[in-house]
């Protein structure tokens, strides 16, 4: 059983950048897409970044050249930095791994955004 533990979740005013962390319990050899879903109130949780194990990267439209996405698999780590935030990216931010039709969730962590 993969495990998956944010953070770096918190308060920020609009502008401002948050970096959050994803520790994986345990390396995945298989192909894999690792990223960050975000739940609103009152809206299906979203993909916000994706990175694939080859490399392929994607972005939510809102979030393309604000966020980035990234990966350090000799520390099992996967990574979402957030810049130039704004009220609309308050949310819970959630880290996701697929593999295959198996999906592994984090518990979440929560980002405010203040105006």
């Amino acid at each position: 059983q993969v495990q998956l533990v944010e953070s770096g979740g918190g308060l920020v005013q609009a502008g401002g950048s948050l970096r959050l962390s994803c520790a994986v319990s345990k390396n995945i050899f298989l192909s894999n897409t690792r990223g960050w879903y975000r739940q609103t109130p009152g809206k299906q949780r979203e993909l916000v970044a994706s990175i694939h194990t080859s490399g392929r990267i994607n972005y939510a439209e809102s979030v393309k050249g604000r966020f980035t996405i990234s990966r350090d698999n000799a520390k099992k780590m996967v990574y979402l930095q957030m810049n130039d935030l704004n009220p609309d990216d308050t949310g819970v931010y959630y880290c996701w791994i697929g593999v295959g039709s198996t999906s592994y969730w984090g518990q979440g962590t929560q980002v405010n955004v203040s105006s």
